[in-house]
């Protein structure tokens, strides 16, 4: 792996590489980066993925974790690969079994010049020395077997009370996608194969604590089918949740992928659900149709946040203010993530990873600004941050969602 050093983002803000709420640590999207923020192996996957993940293991340092400790670990990348060929080169830096959950995004654009990968880390501090530690296996296709060895994949993770699931289209076991091109039905396939997984690691869908997820389509039209394919498997209290617009997917059939991270914990040799805090203050924007999900939940020192839009205050109508103005949108975005905080005696300040969506057309600038309106409006230090340029977000009126974790 390439030497570690200090390093940070090409931006002139500062901002911190990982942080930690509750049990968890977080790094935002570590890159290939050096000293002076600039890319190592401009236009070099191989060689970026080390240089990110040498990067990543530098920032868990800093809260006294290790690779080792990594529990989810994502990639948002552009490249031509495919996502088995990502994971198994990711997997290969990983020396213990289990590995930590992988989750895949290509992506057609990158946050920085030279940059094809980007990578995010939650960890717990000496989860294998836990008492409660499972993994649930994920089925490699035949084809794709040779690129792990002897090693099992993880599907899900337990790590204690904290679970991660890695991401997942409808690829089944012998790597054909169900359901070709009929979103609906791939969501149901998608949520059926993260329940049993769930169900292996002691866990249900219930004790989802964040959902994340992708789709093809720029229209209400077009989300509403399998927002509402995704909800039928919650009941209230359904977790906060993050499902953005992508542009490429792997494999090709595929026209939506999804993931969740969960808590549980285990009391007197029995799994059970934990209690969790809800807010949500008569401002902070609604869905369009009645859904199971939250905005903003707290539970074991973290309060964890849905993806924030543009939409309207006060309503359920879906209407976007500042239409198509991404900095504008961005600011008053960020009055929700404060409004959502406050109700748990929370600020800004208190974010330890910070995951922003937002339309660009992929040059640098348009992130540094980005990056600049982030820190204004934050009023200090800039949380670790995961920053996903995408060619257009739900719409063309809506430009941004930004998701959370603070302190609790």
């Amino acid at each position: 792996m390439t030497k570690s050093i200090i390093w940070h983002l090409p931006i002139a803000h500062t901002h911190h590489l990982s942080a930690s709420a509750g049990a968890l640590s977080f790094v935002g999207g570590a890159g290939d980066f050096d000293a002076t923020g600039r890319i190592r192996n401009s236009g070099d996957f191989d060689r970026q993925i080390e240089g990110a993940m040498a990067n990543v293991n530098e920032a868990l340092a800093t809260e006294s974790c290790t690779l080792d400790d990594v529990v989810r670990l994502k990639a948002h990348y552009t490249a031509d690969r495919d996502d088995w060929e990502v994971i198994a080169a990711l997997a290969r830096l990983f020396k213990t079994d289990p590995m930590p959950a992988i989750s895949t995004v290509p992506e057609p654009l990158q946050p920085f010049s030279g940059q094809t990968i980007q990578i995010q880390a939650i960890a717990q501090r000496g989860w294998r020395k836990l008492s409660d530690v499972r993994a649930a296996p994920r089925p490699v296709p035949l084809k794709k077997q040779a690129l792990f060895g002897d090693r099992t994949v993880t599907a899900g993770l337990r790590a204690g009370e904290f679970i991660a699931v890695a991401n997942r289209t409808a690829e089944d076991a012998d790597g054909v996608v169900s359901h070709p091109d009929d979103g609906i039905a791939q969501s149901h396939f998608i949520m059926e194969r993260h329940a049993e997984t769930l169900a292996a690691l002691g866990a249900s869908l219930q004790d989802s604590v964040k959902m994340e997820g992708y789709y093809f389509g720029r229209t209400r039209e077009q989300w509403t089918p399998l927002s509402k394919a995704r909800a039928s498997h919650f009941r209230e209290p359904a977790p906060v949740a993050t499902v953005v617009p992508c542009h490429r997917l792997n494999p090709k059939e595929a026209v939506t992928k999804v993931e969740v991270m969960a808590m549980r914990e285990l009391r007197n040799g029995y799994d059970k659900y934990i209690p969790r805090e809800d807010r949500w203050p008569a401002r902070v924007w609604d869905w369009t149709y009645s859904t199971p999900y939250r905005q903003a939940i707290r539970l074991r020192d973290t309060v964890w946040l849905g993806g924030q839009v543009p939409s309207a205050p006060y309503s359920n109508k879906g209407r976007s203010v500042m239409e198509g103005r991404l900095l504008p949108q961005t600011r008053f975005t960020m009055t929700y993530i404060e409004d959502l905080l406050r109700a748990f005696d929370r600020a800004p300040a208190d974010l330890k990873l910070m995951v922003c969506y937002f339309t660009s057309t992929g040059t640098e600038s348009e992130t540094v600004a980005f990056a600049k309106t982030l820190a204004d409006c934050v009023g200090g230090a800039l949380p670790p941050m995961t920053l996903v340029p995408k060619p257009m977000m739900h719409n063309p009126n809506t430009t941004v969602e930004i998701w959370g974790v603070a302190q609790g």
